[in-house]
């Protein structure tokens, strides 16, 4: 049976390509966190900050939960998910290869024991 590769949503890639974008999913990743905390620890200005959050909202990486005045920022599992199992994919493949390789190789130095 054909494995079945996953397919990965370049838009997620796209997103976190972004150097502040991927600085802020790496303290989220400890967390949940206001826009403030994410400003201040980023040294960013807020709406810079808030800018970022908004595109890694629109991409579903982040959600956002309003308490009262302040917005709160965390991680959603999903797209994190469907990146593990693509990198997954690549990983098997690459586990073929080296089988495949090693086992030439192995037939090589057979081979060249034979000739001796």
């Amino acid at each position: 049976m054909p494995r079945q590769n996953p397919v990965m949503d370049m838009t997620t890639l796209s997103a976190l390509a972004e150097p502040n974008r991927m600085s802020i999913v790496e303290l989220l990743r400890d967390g949940p966190l206001t826009v403030g905390e994410i400003a201040d620890r980023l040294s960013l200005r807020q709406p810079q900050a808030s800018k970022h959050l908004k595109i890694l909202s629109d991409n579903g990486i982040v959600e956002v939960k309003a308490e009262a005045n302040r917005r709160i920022y965390r991680l959603r599992p999903e797209p994190f998910l469907t990146l593990e199992s693509w990198v997954e994919s690549f990983r098997h493949v690459m586990q073929d290869r080296f089988d495949n390789l090693e086992e030439y190789l192995r037939k090589l130095q057979n081979k060249e024991k034979s000739e001796l």
